[in-house]
């Protein structure tokens, strides 16, 4: 069912000037301080299993799954670039992983060497099949990157003692984890090893999840903690997932669990599945989404709310789900090749992802708000200023064993065609149809829209070649070795099919403007506002190059807006500058007034949302008042 897949890290090197520094980031400081943190913190030690009253760090039941984050992504980083002492310390790190699985194949340290009588006594909120879902997926990577099998073989024992407790035989727990995960990382393990017995499992855990008797109901009456039915939908069990239409609950749970729906569906053919995600993903983009690809836009549970529902200083937006709904809108891509899928996970990638880690990749946004006023600021807000690290680190982790395999969603291959998704510059070589497909794109993406792509290898004869237009730009021009292509575009992509030879040549011209966006009439809290957006970036407002309060400044949307560098962020970044008012602060001094505000010519700086931040504390804006 599945049309495409993505590409594989081994299969491209990042080189631009935008992604690769992030990557490279990830590569020398990310995952070395999150390894570092993991020691300080006592989550590797916990691993042990030698706790007692009274010792520091006392384990928690998450911790595993922020080490098997920082270990999947170092086994990217192995995947991607050869280093033995890396591969050293995740060998190490694996062995006493692996030192802690029971003789039964159970595999957590916090129930294991804390509270062992409580083993899946709580699903609801006690995260233990989260864990080893990570688990699972750092497993997996590890295997796929260094061929070893220590850490596979162990995690395939304790998803079979997995597949012993739970399941809808007779004497089978019939439950699911509050927090989903392990339903994709078991599709995963089906994939590299073959065994029916994971994906019929994660199956199971999808289907079950909402049906009647609810399970985290009847679990809470004996737990007698309180059985509360209008909570099931913050854990997406208020019904089948097969009945849900809309995004509900913990963002981060919700796009896990869509990504699982979507997984199940491309192995199983199974369109009532992909029926649903479809109509959730209507509603999640349509009603429920940031501009910046941000989605969750309630601190309290870390939910969604309401449709139109999306405050700008309030915002929560976590770069978890960040994450997860750019694995959700590839899934959907690779399925459909409807290029809706892929404008979605450009804008969640380009801005609200990439905000949530600074340049230098040693601190963390866990929340992304589209608004930080200086009282946020001056009360030492979390959200105001990125942090070293969190009680809850999952956004952190999260970002080590992501970043290094955004090269990954640049291509999609199907069969016999080959789609590029983003331009980012670099190289990628490919087994397509009967032969090898090589090229190079040489590119200043997301800076300009001129893109290159030069064809080094092309032994496969005739394949297609598909090329996106994003949904941003009004305007696209192909030329294939100086000839303007004719071919229309379908579904989000120019398709070129023809018997491609070594050193053909692709010219691609994308109009970059600069747009003001308007909001939907319902998000009241953006009436009479715009955003700044040029090519995939949504761009923002902070004090630092505006010295006015921002809530002061109002740009004209009906104007010529320039172009400057702004090297001292980053090199290559491109800032937005135009003309502005500003509201005259002494004529309303008061709370309350009555006449026109005074209001004086100035001139503006917008830089990208994903950059804001890395001068230091800073106010910040993405709408701005508009006339």
């Amino acid at each position: 069912m599945r049309k495409y897949r993505n590409a594989e890290i081994q299969e491209v090197t990042v080189q631009d000037k935008f992604l690769s520094p992030r990557m490279a980031a990830n590569r020398q400081v990310t995952v070395p301080y999150s390894y570092k943190r993991c020691q300080e913190t006592g989550r590797i030690d916990a691993f042990k299993l030698d706790w007692k009253e009274g010792m520091p760090n006392r384990p928690h039941i998450f911790w595993d799954s922020d080490v098997a984050k920082v270990l999947e992504g170092m086994a990217y980083v192995a995947a991607g670039k050869s280093d033995p002492e890396l591969e050293k310390t995740a060998d190490a790190l694996i062995d006493l992983i692996v030192s802690a699985q029971q003789p039964d194949g159970y595999l957590n340290s916090y129930f294991s060497g804390i509270q062992p009588e409580l083993r899946f006594k709580n699903l609801y909120t006690n995260h233990e099949l989260y864990c080893a879902g990570h688990l699972i997926e750092a497993a997996v990577a590890y295997f796929q990157a260094t061929g070893k099998r220590k850490l596979l073989d162990a995690m395939c024992r304790y998803a079979d003692y997995i597949d012993s407790i739970f399941g809808p035989e007779e004497n089978k727990l019939k439950g699911y984890c509050g927090h989903e995960e392990i339903e994709l990382a078991l599709v995963k393990l089906f994939r590299v090893t073959g065994n029916q017995r994971y994906l019929n499992l994660a199956k199971y855990f999808v289907d079950q999840r909402g049906q009647e008797p609810n399970y985290f109901l009847e679990e809470n009456k004996r737990n007698k903690t309180g059985a509360y039915p209008e909570r099931m939908i913050v854990f997406q069990a208020h019904k089948p997932v097969r009945e849900q239409d809309k995004a509900e609950g913990h963002a981060v749970r919700a796009v896990y669990l869509y990504s699982a729906m979507a997984d199940i569906a491309a192995e199983t053919g199974d369109r009532s599945r992909l029926d649903a995600c479809n109509k959730i993903w209507d509603n999640l983009t349509s009603k429920r989404m940031y501009v910046t690809g941000g989605i969750g836009s309630s601190r309290i549970e870390e939910v969604f709310t309401l449709d139109y529902h999306l405050p700008n200083d309030s915002a929560y937006a976590e770069t978890c789900a960040d994450i997860g709904l750019v694995m959700f809108a590839s899934r959907m891509f690779n399925l459909t090749g409807d290029g809706k899928f892929m404008d979605v996970l450009e804008r969640a990638l380009y801005n609200g992802l990439l905000a949530g880690i600074s340049l230098e990749g040693d601190k963390f946004f866990y929340a992304n708000p589209l608004e930080v006023t200086g009282h946020f600021i001056e009360a030492g807000h979390v959200k105001a200023v990125r942090q070293p690290w969190f009680g809850c680190s999952c956004c952190p982790t999260n970002l080590c064993r992501f970043l290094p395999v955004m090269g990954s969603y640049l291509y999609s291959i199907g069969a016999n065609e080959l789609m590029i998704n983003i331009y980012a510059a670099g190289e990628a070589e490919f087994n397509l149809g009967t032969g090898r497909v090589k090229l190079q794109v040489e590119s200043s993406y997301p800076w300009d829209g001129d893109i290159n792509i030069r064809l080094q290898e092309a032994t496969t004869g005739k394949f297609t070649l598909g090329l996106r237009v994003p949904a941003w730009s009004p305007e696209i021009t192909v030329k294939v070795n100086g000839q303007v292509s004719n071919n229309t575009t379908e579904n989000g992509y120019v398709k070129i099919s023809r018997e491609w030879r070594k050193d053909d040549k692709i010219e691609i011209k994308l109009a970059m403007p600069v747009t003001a966006l308007h909001c939907h009439p319902e998000v009241s809290y953006n009436s009479g506002r715009i955003a700044l957006q040029r090519g995939p970036l949504v761009y923002c407002l902070e004090s630092i190059d505006n010295k006015a309060p921002l809530g002061s400044i109002i740009i004209p949307e009906q104007q010529d807006f320039k172009l400057k560098a702004i090297d001292s962020i980053t090199p290559g970044a491109i800032a937005i500058t135009g003309s502005a008012f500003i509201e005259n602060p002494e004529a309303s001094a008061d709370l309350y007034f009555s006449g026109i505000p005074a209001k004086a010519e100035t001139t503006f700086t917008a830089i990208p949302y994903c950059l804001w931040q890395n001068r230091g504390p800073s106010e910040m804006a993405v709408w701005i008042r508009t006339v």
